[in-house]
C-alpha cells in the first residue's frame, strides 16, 4: 500500500559544502534550503549536506545534518563524497538530490533503485567529475524536476513524461513591500559579481545622476577591477557583505531591481545556461519593486514585459538606460508595475507552492512502477554551467 503524504520521509542532498551555522552560501543552496524547510511543515523533511564538521541540528521543523571533511572527488570542492550518505538514504521514502551530474548524486541514485526507494534530481547549477560525464544517468532518476522550462528545455526533456516544472519560490512574509512607497531609489543589483551577470553592461547603462548599488560578493577579482574602472565619476557603490535584512531594505529602497545576464561576456566567453531561475528578480518583485532583466534563459519566464517590469535584449547598454530613465520619470506606473510583480510572486513563487508541485510529482510516482534504469548512449555535456 502506498504511504500518504503526512507519512513519507524526504531527504534533500545538497553537495555544495555549506555550514548550517553560518547559513547558506548561494542561490542555489538557498533554494534547496528554503524548499527542505517549507516541505518540513508537510512532511518528515531532512536536509543532508557537507562541512568542515560534522552536525546534526534542528532548524524548526527540519533536520539538518552536515557530513564533516568528506572527500573532494578529484580535488573538487562542489563534488564532495562520504560513504555516510547511504546511513541518511536508508532513513529516507524519498530522495531529492540538488545537482545531477556528482558522484554523490550518482550513487544516491543507484542506491534507491536497487532498494526500492524514489529519487528525484534538480539541476541548480554546477557539476564534476561522475560516471554521467561517460553515460546517461537521467534515468536513473525517477522524476527531473526543473527550476523552469528553459532548465527543462535546454536538457532535452521538454516532451518527457518524467520531466516537470516546479519552478522557485520566495519567502512574501521575510520579502514583503515596506512601510513606505520608494521615491527616487537607487537601481540595484544583487548576486555574485561574475561577468555571465552582466553587471558591466548595467554600469555602462547608469544615468550620471542616478545612484547604483551592487550588491553581492567578489568571485573575479579582474572582473571586479574593471567595473570600478567603468564605474569612475558615477554614483555607485559596491556592498560585498550584505546580509538578508540589509539586502531587503536595498529591495525596498530601490527605483529598479536589475538582472542583465548575458551568454557572452566582456571576455567573449559564452555559457548557455548564464541563469537557471533568476532569484534575485522574485526577491525584488516580492518586496514590491519593479524588475528590469535581459532576454536570456528562464528570465522571461519571471518577468512579464510592461507588466511587472522589462525585459531587454543581452549586451545592449542602451536599452538597459531607457528603461532605467523611464522608470525614473513614470514613479506612478513604475509603482503598478511593483505591485503587478509582488501579485505574481503571491500566485506562482511561493514556497508553499513549490512544495505542493514536489509533493505531488512524488506520491504519483510512489503509485507507479518506474522500470529500472537502462544504460543509455552518451550524452552531449553542455558547455558550461553555471550556479544560479
Amino acid at each position: 500500500m502506498a504511504a500518504k503524504p503526512c507519512e513519507i520521509r524526504v531527504l534533500h542532498i545538497v553537495p555544495a559544502l555549506f555550514d548550517a551555522n553560518d547559513g547558506v552560501i548561494g542561490g542555489g543552496e538557498r533554494y534547496a534550503f528554503e524548499l527542505a524547510r517549507h516541505m518540513a511543515a508537510e512532511v518528515s523533511t531532512r536536509l543532508l549536506t557537507f562541512g568542515e564538521q560534522d552536525r546534526l541540528e534542528r532548524l524548526g521543523d527540519l533536520d539538518v545534518r552536515v557530513i564533516g571533511q568528506p572527500w573532494k572527488v578529484r580535488g573538487q570542492a562542489g563534488n564532495p563524497f562520504s560513504l555516510a550518505v547511504l546511513d541518511e538514504l536508508l532513513k529516507a521514502d524519498i530522495v531529492h538530490c540538488h545537482q545531477q551530474h556528482i558522484l554523490t548524486s550518482s550513487l544516491a541514485a543507484a542506491f534507491c533503485r536497487f532498494t526500492g526507494r524514489k529519487v528525484f534530481v534538480s539541476d541548480l547549477g554546477g557539476g564534476g567529475w561522475d560516471i554521467s560525464s561517460y553515460i546517461s544517468t537521467d534515468r536513473w532518476y525517477h522524476g527531473h524536476l526543473h527550476l523552469s522550462k528553459y532548465s527543462r528545455c535546454i536538457s532535452g526533456q521538454d516532451n518527457k513524461p518524467y520531466s516537470h516544472v516546479i519552478l522557485g519560490g520566495v519567502d512574501t512574509e521575510k520579502f514583503s513591500p515596506g512601510s513606505h512607497e520608494s521615491v527616487g531609489g537607487p537601481v540595484v543589483f544583487a548576486g555574485r559579481l561574475l561577468p555571465h551577470k552582466g553587471v558591466d553592461d548595467l554600469v555602462k547603462a547608469l544615468p550620471h545622476h542616478l545612484k547604483l548599488e551592487l550588491i553581492g560578493q567578489v568571485f573575479d577579482d579582474r572582473y571586479l577591477d574593471a567595473l570600478r574602472k567603468i564605474a569612475d565619476g558615477k554614483q555607485i557603490v559596491f556592498r560585498h557583505d550584505c546580509d538578508d535584512d540589509q539586502l531587503i531594505d536595498a529591495y525596498r529602497r530601490s527605483l529598479c531591481v536589475v538582472l542583465p545576464s548575458v551568454y557572452r561576456t566582456m571576455y567573449g566567453e559564452e555559457t548557455c545556461v548564464p541563469e537557471l531561475l533568476g532569484q534575485t528578480l522574485l526577491e525584488g518583485m516580492a518586496c514590491g519593486a519593479p524588475v528590469i532583466c535581459t532576454r536570456v534563459a528562464c528570465m522571461p519566464e519571471i518577468v512579464q514585459d510592461g507588466v511587472t517590469g522589462f525585459v531587454v535584449p543581452p549586451n545592449d547598454p542602451a536599452a538597459l538606460a531607457e528603461r532605467i530613465g523611464w522608470l525614473r520619470d513614470h514613479p506612478s506606473e513604475a509603482r503598478e508595475l511593483g505591485h503587478a510583480g509582488r501579485r505574481r510572486v503571491l500566485d506562482k513563487f511561493t514556497w508553499p507552492a513549490v512544495v505542493r508541485r514536489c509533493l505531488t510529482i512524488y506520491e504519483d510516482t510512489l503509485h507507479t512502477d518506474v522500470p529500472r534504469a537502462q544504460p543509455n548512449q552518451n550524452r552531449d555535456r553542455l558547455a558550461a554551467r553555471d550556479r544560479p
